[in-house]
C-alpha cells in the first residue's frame, strides 16, 4: 500500500484524479490514503489445493469482478494501474474485458502470480528491481524500471545523508521485519547485541520493531545487557530513523530493500525462506552485487554469528560508510514520478 499511496500522489500533483479499489486487508492500511473514494470490493487467493477454499476463493473473486466492474463502469477510469495481489485481480481483469488501458507495477523482483496473469496484455510492466524474474518473454519490451515509490519520510532521510561516526560515538542500529514484525528478529537480534563486546555494545542505540509478544523478553534482555533500547511493535517516524541509523538489519521485503536504498544504509538482511518464488532473496540482489549489505539466510541466522557480523561491521566505520554510499547509488528517489510519468505516456500515447 506505501508505494500505490506514494504513486497516488504523484499522479495527483500531475493532475490526475484517484480512486483506490481494494480489499478488507488493503483498508487496514488505507487511512488518509490521497484518493476521491476508497472502495472495499471481494478478494481472494485461489492458491490453494483446499477444493473449499478454492471453491470459496472463486466465489470471492466473482463478486469483486462484479463489484469493480460496478465501478469501472459508473466512474469510467481512463487507467487502471496494478499494485500486485489479489485484491489487483478484480480491477485489472474488469480493465482488460472492458478495454481500458491497464498497466502493472511489481515491487519485487520476482513477477508475482497476479501480474503474471496480466504481464501479457498491460501498457507497461513497471518494476522495482531492475531484476525482475519469472517475467514472459512476450512482455520483455513493455517492462520498464521505476523503482518502489518511497514515503516522503524516506525522501527527506536520503537528503540528511549519512551520519558520521566518531571513535567514542553512538553507534545507531534500525531493526525492522516487515509490516508485522518477524518473529527470528525479534527473538534472535536482542541476543545477538548482547554478546558483543562490552566496549562496543555499551555505545549502540537499538531501535527495534517487535513482535507484541516477543516484547517482554527483547526489553529484558537489552536492559540486563545494558543497552539503550527502544522496542515497539511499529513505528511512525520511521523516516528520522532511517536517517540516525547507522546499520540496518531487516527482512528483505520489497519496501525495506527500497527504503534502505533510497536512504543509503548499510543492512544486514534475513530473507523470510516462505516467500513466494523466494522473492526477498531477489530483491536484495543488487545490494549485495553493490556490496552495500550482508545476506544471512534463516537457518543461519543465530545469535552468535549475527553478533559476530554486526561486530565486524560496527568497528569499521569506512567500511560503512562505503557501503552505505554502494547502496545510495541504487536508490531511486523519483520512483513515484517515473511511475506517474509513465501513467502520463501510456494514456496520451508517449510512452518510450
Amino acid at each position: 500500500m506505501f508505494p500505490a499511496r506514494a504513486a497516488a500522489e504523484a499522479l495527483i500533483a500531475r493532475g490526475w484524479q484517484v480512486r483506490l479499489v481494494t480489499d478488507t486487508r488493503g483498508l487496514r492500511h488505507a487511512t488518509d490514503f490521497p484518493a476521491v473514494a476508497v472502495d472495499e470490493i471481494h478478494a481472494a487467493s485461489p492458491s490453494t489445493k483446499n477444493p473449499v477454499k478454492l471453491a470459496k476463493a472463486a466465489l470471492e473473486l466473482t463478486q469483486g469482478f462484479a463489484q469493480a466492474r460496478a465501478i469501472a463502469g459508473k466512474w469510467k477510469p481512463d487507467v487502471v494501474a496494478g499494485f500486485g495481489g489479489y485484491p489487483a485481480f478484480p480491477a485489472l481483469a474488469v480493465a482488460r474485458s472492458m478495454g481500458t488501458p491497464f498497466a502493472i507495477h511489481e515491487q519485487n523482483a520476482v513477477l508475482g502470480r497476479v501480474n503474471r496473469v496480466f504481464a501479457g496484455k498491460a501498457g507497461f510492466i513497471a518494476s522495482g528491481f531492475e531484476r525482475l524474474d519469472r517475467l514472459p518473454a512476450k512482455a520483455k519490451k513493455r517492462h520498464i524500471l521505476t523503482g518502489n515509490p518511497l514515503r516522503e519520510p524516506i525522501i527527506e532521510a536520503r537528503a540528511a545523508g549519512y551520519p558520521a561516526i566518531t571513535a567514542d560515538g553512538r553507534l545507531n542500529i534500525l531493526v525492522l521485519g516487515g509490516s508485522l514484525g518477524a518473529r527470528i528478529l525479534s527473538e534472535t537480534v536482542p541476543k545477538a547485541l548482547a554478546m558483543i563486546p562490552e566496549k562496543l555494545r555499551s555505545r549502540l542505540d537499538v531501535v527495534q520493531q517487535t513482535r507484541e509478544e516477543s516484547l517482554p523478553m527483547a526489553r529484558e534482555i537489552y536492559q540486563a545487557a545494558g543497552i539503550a533500547a527502544r522496542c515497539e511493535p511499529f513505528f511512525e517516524d520511521v523516516g528520522a530513523l532511517y536517517a540516525a541509523s547507522h546499520l540496518v538489519i531487516g527482512r528483505a521485503g520489497a519496501s525495506t530493500v527500497s527504503e534502505v536504498a533510497g536512504v543509503g544504509r548499510p543492512a544486514i538482511f534475513c530473507p523470510l525462506a516462505i516467500a513466494a518464488d523466494d522473492h526477498q532473496a531477489a530483491n536484495v540482489d543488487g545490494l549485495v552485487q553493490a556490496v552495500a549489505c550482508d545476506v544471512v539466510h534463516e537457518g543461519e541466522f543465530t545469535a552468535g554469528k549475527i553478533a559476530a557480523l554486526v561486530e565486524t561491521r560496527l568497528s569499521n566505520p569506512d567500511d560503512l560508510a562505503s557501503r552505505a554510499q554502494s547502496a545510495r547509488a541504487l536508490g531511486r528517489p523519483d520512483a513515484a514520478d517515473a511511475l506517474a510519468r509513465a501513467v502520463d505516456g501510456l494514456v496520451t500515447g508517449a510512452l518510450v
